[in-house]
């Protein structure tokens, strides 16, 4: 099968075959306008010269005075062939008040009917107007013949016949006139579309109207095929472009392109990055309930600024992965450290024993298993979720090797269902991390601790981390929630800010809520109701 090549017309050829058939169907719509009016004007003119000569001919003595005759024809038909051929009208008829013809350039009609009705002509009014004779159709004036007395005892009728008054004859005459004009017009065009061409051709950077048809598919299709959220906007603010994948990590509706990003986004960390606020590459935001990583970058056109975009990546899956990593991370430096210790320890106890010291060796042995053992046997006899029990032995043994002792609170109690388990994990691990990063950093060189409360209280879970830390500062109590404010150094890369961040979004998406008192050190409770429909935290 042969395949048909499409024929693709360059920009300038196009203008100008558009312009060509504006031009001829401009000057074809002329001419008809024109033929029409030239024709209505001439056929007025004849009908009004029609009627001036058969008034003429009406009100000459003689033609009254020969229609009383005994032969008014021997008179009538010499006087009117001499006017006809005087005004060059095709026909002069006269008729008598019977309607019987007395002239006519066919003398065989003479002495017959006119074909007409004639009463209102006998009537003493006059006409005007094309009508079909037996010449043909012509314009025509007609008028009434008054004797003496003003009684109508005659007709003229004057014609002049339509074929050769055609504007055809006229219009040939003027064909070299418009030719000239046609040829004119088609040079203009042919200038004007060269050079309107040449300027959108600098316009659009030498592209045709099918390149830039592709281009834009092309545009469209991998704007919206990337899986990274994108936005941009101009230097107001309004939104000129959106693909798909930002509108889901947004939550934001469609149709939302030439609104400001003001009036789309609530107020929060989200708006401030985009708007630029808040400024820095890969800034970290909370939006609903993912992790994003957002870039906002000027976009810089022939060397001036004309807007913004903004790039969104989804760590959300990568964010739980790290925190989890780094939660193995601490607790294998902790084993490694314990493991240190207790062959220390060994160490020890093998010289008591070679020194004879069994009893002193027996004691340190008991002392050495006593304290992670009571931890242990309290989270499996206290905290049923295996999940949320090694988390609490994790942060424990991390705890011990940061010299912070961990305890669980007398009234630790969780049975049976605790609702989500992994939004149970992301508040208890956000909770313990920041009690021992503030434990870390008690006054006075005074003793470090924190002590875990989780117990089910009605119908929910109640969460209480109590630390020996500096406690809150003043008018911190909101602040320490949102995403990015630390009291903390972050490095290059750091991910500071989140934690709290996520405790709150958990909490809200739960319908539970979240406070923080100073009492001795921060005292955070979390409720986090069970059988609660989860709350859907909207964007807009």
């Amino acid at each position: 099968m042969r395949s048909v090549r499409r024929l693709h017309l360059s920009l300038a050829s196009r203008i100008l075959g558009f312009q060509l058939a504006i031009i001829l169907g401009a000057l074809l719509m002329g001419a008809v306008v024109s033929i029409v009016v030239e024709r209505n004007r001439l056929d007025w003119d004849y009908e009004k010269r029609a009627l001036n000569v058969a008034q003429s001919v009406a009100g000459m003595p003689a033609v009254a005075n020969a229609l009383q005759e005994s032969n008014p024809a021997s008179t009538l038909q010499p006087t009117a062939e001499a006017i006809r051929k005087a005004t060059g009208a095709s026909y002069v008829v006269i008729a008598g008040s019977n309607g019987i013809r007395y002239s006519h350039p066919n003398p065989a009609l003479i002495g017959k009917p006119i074909d007409e009705d004639p009463s209102a002509i006998l009537k003493g009014q006059t006409f005007m107007g094309i009508q079909q004779g037996t010449l043909g159709p012509s314009a025509r004036g007609k008028a009434p013949i008054f004797d003496g007395s003003g009684r109508v005892i005659g007709i003229v009728s004057v014609g002049f016949l339509e074929t050769p008054l055609g504007p055809g004859r006229q219009l040939l005459d003027d064909l070299p006139l418009l030719a000239s004009y046609l040829l004119v017009a088609i040079g203009l065009g042919v200038i004007g579309s060269l050079v309107l061409a040449r300027h959108l051709k600098r316009q659009t950077f030498g592209l045709e109207p099918q390149e830039i048809a592709r281009l834009l598919e092309q545009r469209e299709a991998s704007l919206h095929g990337i899986r990274e959220g994108t936005i941009a906007t101009d230097l107001e603010g309004r939104i000129t472009l959106i693909n798909d994948e930002a509108r889901r990590l947004l939550r934001l509706a469609g149709g939302i392109e030439g609104k400001r990003l003001l009036d789309v986004l609530p107020a929060g960390r989200v708006r401030d990055v985009l708007i630029g606020e808040v400024t820095g590459a890969d800034a970290v935001v909370l939006a609903a309930d993912r992790v994003l990583v957002v870039s906002r970058m000027p976009v810089v056109v022939r060397g001036r600024t004309i807007g913004y975009v903004a790039t969104f990546r989804d760590r959300t899956e990568l964010e739980s992965l790290l925190r989890e990593l780094d939660n193995a991370r601490s607790v294998s430096e902790a084993l490694r450290a314990q493991a240190h210790d207790f062959s220390n320890r060994l160490h020890t106890i093998a010289g008591l024993i070679e020194l004879g010291r069994h009893e002193e060796a027996m004691q340190l042995t008991t002392e050495s298993s006593s304290v992670s053992q009571e931890l242990t046997e309290s989270l499996l006899e206290r905290v049923g979720d295996p999940v949320l029990g090694a988390l609490l032995l994790g942060k424990s043994a991390v705890a011990a090797e940061r010299g912070i002792q961990f305890r669980l609170s007398p009234d630790t109690r969780l049975d049976g269902d605790a609702g989500h388990p992994r939004d149970l994990i992301t508040v208890v691990g956000n909770l313990i991390d920041n009690a021992l990063d503030a434990a870390a950093t008690s006054p006075n060189g005074g003793p470090r601790w924190v002590e875990v409360a989780i117990r089910k209280e009605g119908g929910d879970v109640v969460i209480q981390v109590h630390d020996s830390g500096p406690g809150i500062g003043v008018g911190e109590n909101e602040r320490i929630f949102s995403e990015g404010y630390t009291t903390k150094l972050a490095g290059p890369g750091s991910r500071r800010g989140l934690g709290l961040a996520l405790v709150k979004q958990v909490a809200a998406r739960r319908g539970g809520a979240v406070t923080v008192v100073n009492h001795g050190g921060a005292v955070f409770t979390v409720r986090l109701p069970l059988a609660a429909t989860p709350v859907p935290v909207v964007t807009t």
